[in-house]
């Protein structure tokens, strides 16, 4: 490792001790709505009055600024996220880069647009980093466990089918070889709530996290179900945690979960 190179690596560090709490959100398969799960965990968090920030780390899919209804937006300065409400900020390569153009890097290039974010962005007084990555245990992936500290988290999305769960399980296998400790598994999809008899239908199968959470050794945080309002919600620009909800309710009895988990 060249100087330069760990000079980076220290200014990195020292920026992330002063974060008390980094989680990074980390799905096996891609379309299980780790970036749904991403932004309305932060927005729950921070009204319950954390200080929270939100870095989209999914170079190829930078979906969170749509989250917040702010995609389309460009800023000029990368040590400056672009601030949501008083508890919440966000920073993203969608500010940063044309809309609709694809990015086309190779691994070094990844890696080095990652470390950039992680050293430029001036995150002020926070509490939580939310991390939204990519689907898989590529670059992206490791880069980001490699550099945001020691004592940093995840937490698995999945949904129930068997073939996300398969791809799931790889997941909290890595994270436990390069000792980014698992916080828990949410089992996003988790059975369809009828907007016109509010019963629930399994369409995707139900459950299948809880029994992986079992198998791995992992804590089960909960579930969150098919719900109109999730993507009414997502497309507005608007958390759909803020509206009354079946999954609303479900997500943040997650959050409590996820707050237990890290008292112990």
């Amino acid at each position: 490792m060249t100087e330069e190179m760990q000079e980076r690596k220290q200014k990195i560090l020292e920026k992330m001790f002063k974060i008390k709490h980094r989680i990074a959100i980390v799905s096996g398969k891609g379309g299980v709505g780790k970036s749904t799960m991403s932004s309305n965990i932060a927005y729950g968090l921070s009204q319950r009055g954390y200080k929270v920030g939100i870095l989209d780390a999914d170079l190829h899919g930078p979906n969170i600024p749509i989250m917040f209804g702010k995609e389309g937006i460009k800023l000029s300065k990368i040590s400056e996220p672009l601030k949501i409400t008083e508890n919440l900020s966000i920073s993203s390569l969608s500010f940063f880069i044309p809309d609709d153009d694809p990015v086309i890097w190779r691994g070094p290039q990844k890696m080095g647009a990652i470390m950039e974010l992680l050293e430029g962005i001036e995150w002020d007084d926070i509490d939580f980093l939310i991390v939204d990555l990519p689907p898989g245990t590529g670059d992206e992936t490791l880069t980001i466990a490699q550099n945001i500290g020691p004592n940093a988290k995840s937490i698995i999305v999945t949904t129930p089918q068997n073939v996300s769960l398969l791809d799931s399980k790889r997941s909290v296998k890595f994270a436990k070889l390069i000792n980014l400790k698992v916080l828990g598994i949410i089992e996003n999809m988790s059975g369809f709530i009828c907007d016109g008899c509010h019963k629930e239908v399994n369409i995707f199968k139900k459950g299948g996290a809880k029994k992986m959470a079992e198998d791995t050794g992992t804590k089960f945080l909960g579930s969150v179900p098919l719900d109109s309002n999730v993507v009414e919600s997502c497309d507005n620009g608007t958390p759909f945690i803020s509206n009354d909800s079946v999954a609303s309710r479900n997500l943040n009895n997650i959050i409590t979960e996820i707050l237990s988990e890290l008292e112990k």
